[in-house]
Formats: C-alpha cells, sequence, structure tokens
C-alpha cells in the first residue's frame, strides 16, 4: 500500500540518533498505529514495546534480532518482525526509507 487515507498523523517527529533515525506517527480510525520514516547510514539499537513489522521501502540493512549468532540481509521491498520487549540492531548501509507497524 503507497497510501493511507483518513487518518491522523502526529505532527512533532520522532527523532532518534541524533537525527539519524527519524518518523513520525500516524494513527489509523481502528485504534492501530504505525511510523514512517528515514535512517541515515549507521548502527542503531532498538528495544521494543509490542511487536512490529519493519517494511524497507528502499535502501538495505543488515539486522540482528535478540541474541542471533548471524546478521541477516534486508534489501527494500523486504519486511522483517520483531516481537515484544526484543532488542534488535541495524547497521544501515545506505538512506533507507521504512514503514513501521505496531502489533498486538
Amino acid at each position: 500500500m503507497s497510501e493511507f487515507n483518513n487518518v491522523t498523523v502526529i505532527r512533532e517527529a520522532n527523532i532518534y540518533f541524533n537525527g539519524l533515525v527519524t518518523s513520525h506517527t500516524i494513527l489509523f480510525s481502528d485504534g492501530t498505529k504505525k511510523t514512517l520514516g528515514v535512517m541515515q547510514p549507521g548502527e542503531f539499537k532498538f528495544t521494543t514495546g509490542l511487536p512490529e513489522i519493519m517494511e524497507i521501502l528502499s535502501g538495505d540493512l543488515d539486522l540482528k534480532i535478540g541474541d542471533e549468532d548471524g546478521w541477516h540481509r534486508i534489501d527494500a521491498g523486504e519486511s522483517f518482525e520483531v516481537p515484544e520487549n526484543m532488542t534488535f540492531i541495524m547497521k544501515v548501509n545506505k538512506v533507507s526509507d521504512y514503514c513501521c507497524s505496531f502489533i498486538g
């Protein structure tokens, strides 16, 4: 889906890592929430509250979830799921556009 209709957009940006990761929150009438954002190249560690699905719309990154041994390559057009209360690390290789859907 390239467009969201009939949503509420939170005006203030979510800014992480000195502006290297930014997003805006999108609220849907059914109570669901997504964020749309951009990540600059770098390594970023996040911890989830709720389970989430990250769709990489452009760019690419290497991903490690929890205590996994290896890294997984995620390219534009791919997505990954992170369980609730889980740490994950992204090594963003080039500017990446993303959509994060909070589930649960």
